[in-house]
């Protein structure tokens, strides 16, 4: 029967066509060892991929050696990736569970392109659906967070997304098939967690078919949602221009603050921030928004400006360098766009890069440190020239504020033996 289910729900969506390769995310638990054992069975040609995070210690080992017996068993090409999920973590300022997640889906769209599949089927069910639906009201959504998981999106195909976590459970059970189970799936430490352990049961001491209702509500909700994206596209026309949206067309719609909302959202900026920006439309000009892809929105009279934030870019010069002994002949340049620098101070790791908050230096000519932001303050930059600042760094410590001013510890002096010039060249 779950087979059948499973097939007509392939069929219907047009996740993928008999004659695809497919590979299979692969965990070793219940969800995703039922999805290989009915592709198989339904005859498409399967590779599995499997990460071990080395976040559970043996059993991330455990869960390894089971996936390639499993693969062995079935006959399936398995592979697996190791990967330092907490180190990846630290270095991009991400949670855990997300570090996962990019290491992951990162991967498999790789190795996916790698062995020539068409699609990536990964083991997102009902139950699934149902937790993210509430996961997002909790955390605050849009219309689009309760449609629930959509069943294609690019290359990633859920198939079991018309069953439930129980009739996968029953179907192994039938086959006689095991797996192995996650004992932080048993855990609420972790948000997802708590909605499945602790909130659903009481919902359902309310409503035994909850989860049936939520998923009712799901499909209800992706056939407004289409609806509502029609209606969304033609207001976005009537709004957006090449510089960004016009102030008065937006008052004129039914629901200004919410078609911002689609507008901006895409972008990075947050609800809390997208409130502040509809607010910022009833005032003085001048203010601006960040959001953390890499975009700002400047309210400018009737317009509200939406540009590609500049300060993530590569910088428009490049530095030469030249060596010079300190000796009668050498005179020190005094020109901004020259830095003299004692050369046996030097020894380190040089990098250009954008100033950033909390950047400090000793600016020439003065003792104590200074904020990077302070000096640009006190010598009047305007906003779009702080944006645009450079810094030369020797390993962590500012050698010179390009253009501006160089730092004291590395000054030329009496006891200089080598000097070295950097010179802004444009690129």
């Amino acid at each position: 029967m779950i087979l059948q289910t499973i097939l007509q729900y392939i069929e219907s969506e047009q996740l993928f066509n008999p004659k695809d390769k497919l590979l299979i995310a692969l965990s070793g638990g219940a969800d995703s060892v039922a999805l290989l054992h009915i592709l198989v069975r339904l005859g498409y040609k399967c590779e599995a991929a499997h990460c071990n995070f080395h976040l559970r210690g043996d059993e991330s080992n455990r869960d390894e050696a089971f996936v390639k017996s499993l693969c062995m068993k079935l006959n399936i090409p398995i592979h697996v990736n190791h990967f330092n999920t907490k180190q990846y973590a630290l270095e991009n300022r991400v949670s855990i569970e997300m570090a996962a997640r990019e290491q992951r889906y990162n991967w498999f769209e790789d190795l996916r392109k790698d062995i020539d599949a068409s699609f990536i089927a990964v083991a997102h069910h009902q139950d699934d659906s149902v937790e993210t639906i509430l996961l997002n009201l909790i955390r605050g959504t849009g219309i689009s967070g309760l449609v629930g998981i959509k069943a294609k999106v690019g290359y990633v195909a859920r198939p079991l997304l018309c069953v439930s976590r129980q009739q996968v459970i029953d179907y192994l059970a039938s086959v006689g098939q095991d797996y192995v189970t996650d004992s932080t799936n048993m855990q609420d430490e972790y948000t997802r967690n708590k909605i499945r352990l602790n909130l659903l049961p009481m919902m359902a001491e309310l409503n035994p078919s909850v989860k049936n209702s939520i998923i009712t509500t799901g499909k209800y909700m992706n056939g407004a949602f289409k609806i509502y994206q029609e209606h969304i596209k033609q207001a976005k026309q009537r709004v957006l221009s090449n510089a960004g949206v016009n102030i008065k067309s937006l008052a004129k719609e039914t629901s200004p603050e919410n078609l911002l909302y689609e507008i901006l959202y895409p972008l990075g900026f947050n609800s809390a921030q997208i409130e502040e920006i509809y607010k910022s439309t009833y005032k003085q000009s001048g203010k601006i928004f960040y959001s953390k892809q890499g975009w700002r929105v400047t309210k400018d009279r009737e317009l509200l400006l939406i540009e590609k934030n500049e300060s993530v870019e590569v910088p428009s010069f490049h530095l030469s360098t030249t060596e010079f002994a300190n000796d009668a002949t050498y005179t020190i340049k005094r020109d901004k766009n020259t830095a003299c620098c004692d050369g046996d101070k030097l020894k380190g790791k040089l990098q250009l890069r954008k100033w950033q908050t909390g950047d400090k230096f000793f600016p020439l000519g003065m003792k104590g440190k200074k904020l990077v932001s302070d000096y640009m303050t006190d010598c009047k930059f305007s906003r779009t020239r702080k944006e645009n600042q450079w810094i030369l760094l020797l390993d962590e410590e500012i050698v010179w504020i390009v253009g501006e001013r160089l730092d004291e510890r590395f000054k030329v002096d009496s006891n200089t033996k080598k000097v070295i010039e950097f010179k802004i060249e444009i690129n």
